[in-house]
């Protein structure tokens, strides 16, 4: 090969590299910030409670309204509307909409446990749309014309409020007027379901401990995570209200408020817990979403953000966090170039000592910290057991990325699709439906793909570049295994339900 194309494809292969020890190397600049002031994270909840009430009483809490956006949720739903419910807040002041897009039996049950809250003295509205447009934003922003209240709770179906949820998080509304949003933490119901739960709240933990508090205790572009928050009117209105032009219509909203000057409240003591998807295609539904809609959110932002009179550092944060998912495209190129890269490429090399593989150890080794540490400041009994399961995140992370990178490129070419929710399994015995993707063949492909570059790689002696592929090819062999494997369980539960019963 000229040496100019060896160049050439040693470039093609350094770039992508340097861009992901970028995104890497960034996450010790949060944990930076969230060590730097860490303190907020303790005295928040306890000083916005005394602020409250120093100045103000229970008598001026102001009426709040609960939206639920639903759409077939019939496993869950019933769940989150009785927690909701059974929140404490000044009688006369909390309602509810049950925001019902679904077309199934969902239907019926809400319409039963709405009648039943109505009978026991609750406030519960279950608004139904014309159309299902603009997904769940367009839900709530319907929502928004049916009710004259200044403040929005709202949660996923699969979420459980707490009792005091409203009694912990209004007074921070109360108290600053200037307050847009309050977030609160997620917690889990089902982490000890299996190693993929148990990465997905790895994962979660890290970043609503050292993500999210790093940016909201330092001045920070935050994000609303979707639910588990409270919303002001007046923030939502000033920031051009809901829109559905993205996936991720909590980023997009959250970003255009700041902006707009309003703040954002993160209380890390304020915990609801949720159900995590239990199996890899609801996964990757979920992750797909993210990716798509962050970059959706990105190409549409960006460009204000970077003009806005924000710090500098709050705008070098705001593309890491908004642009985070390209390390899945990013993964997928270093790991498809890395093959010809070692046969053809002889003139140029990495180099083997200095700052260059210093700087790849720190970067190889900060996921581990993001989410490691957290454990230990969550779960004093039992992290030492939870960080067993940190390796899960690297090998998950690596074999979504086909997925992932599908969903980063349709951001990019503009295609528009529609708002696929998570499935969850909730209480309920109704299953949904379950098909056998093409990214599943593609990330087969690649497994298989890692495992030949493997193979030569040992041929060759060339065993630096062993344990990359390795977590690779794990990731992605072990994503189309399990989602293969979620498919055909399903469909043999449904299938066996559709069988007659012997007589």
């Amino acid at each position: 090969m000229p040496k100019w194309m060896e160049a050439v494809l040693f470039a093609a292969h350094l770039v992508p590299t340097l861009v992901l020890l970028a995104f890497a190397l960034n996450l010790y600049v949060l944990m930076f910030f969230w060590f730097l002031n860490r303190k907020h994270r303790h005295r928040r909840v306890d000083a916005v409670k005394r602020e409250f009430e120093a100045r103000f009483s229970m008598d001026d809490l102001p009426p709040v309204v609960t939206q639920i956006p639903v759409y077939n949720e019939y496993n869950v739903v019933e769940r989150v509307m009785r927690a909701v419910a059974a929140m404490e807040y000044p009688a006369g002041r909390h309602s509810i909409q049950v925001l019902d897009d679904s077309n199934d039996e969902s239907c019926a049950l809400i319409d039963r446990v709405a009648g039943e809250l109505r009978a026991q003295g609750h406030d519960v509205q279950v608004v139904r749309r014309p159309t299902r447009e603009g997904y769940k934003a367009g839900a709530l922003k319907y929502g928004m014309t049916q009710t004259a209240a200044d403040f929005f709770a709202i949660f996923d179906a699969d979420f459980i409020p707490p009792r005091d949820f409203l009694l912990q998080t209004m007074p921070a509304m109360v108290i600053n007027d200037k307050t847009g949003l309050v977030q609160a933490r997620w917690g889990h119901l089902n982490r000890e379901h299996s190693p993929i739960t148990h990465a997905e709240a790895l994962g979660l933990d890290g970043h609503f401990t050292l993500d999210q508090g790093a940016r909201s205790y330092s001045g920070l572009f935050m994000n609303f995570n979707g639910t588990a928050g409270v919303w002001r009117r007046q923030a939502i209105d000033a920031a051009g209200g809901w829109h559905a032009d993205t996936l991720t219509e909590d980023l997009d909203l959250s970003y255009r408020a700041q902006l707009a000057g309003w703040k954002c409240e993160f209380l890390f003591d304020v915990v609801v817990p949720a159900e995590l998807p239990e199996n890899m295609n609801a996964l990757k539904a979920q992750q797909f979403r993210w990716a798509k809609g962050s970059i959706q959110t990105a190409i549409k932002l960006l460009p204000t953000v970077f003009r806005s009179n924000f710090s500098l550092i709050a705008k070098i944060q705001a593309f890491f966090q908004m642009c985070g998912y390209l390390v899945h495209p990013l993964i997928l190129w270093v790991v498809l170039l890395s093959f010809p890269y070692s046969i053809f490429v002889t003139h140029y090399r990495y180099p083997t000592s200095g700052l260059l593989p210093f700087l790849f150890l720190l970067g190889t080794l900060a996921p581990y910290l993001i989410y490691g540490i957290p454990q230990i400041l969550l779960y004093r009994r039992t992290w030492y057991k939870n960080i067993l399961y940190l390796p899960m995140i690297t090998i998950f992370g690596a074999g979504i990325a086909v997925s992932n990178t599908r969903a980063v490129l349709e951001a990019v070419m503009g295609k528009t699709s529609a708002f696929i929710r998570t499935p969850k399994s909730g209480d309920k015995p109704v299953k949904y439906k379950a098909r056998i993707s093409r990214m599943t063949v593609l990330e087969a492909l690649a497994g298989a793909y890692c495992v030949g570059a493997i193979l030569y790689y040992l041929e060759v002696d060339k065993f630096a570049a062993v344990s990359y592929m390795a977590i690779c090819a794990t990731g992605f062999i072990l994503v189309a295994a399990l989602s293969l494997w979620h498919v055909i369980a399903t469909l043999r539960e449904q299938w066996n339900e559709d069988q007659p019963e012997a007589t």
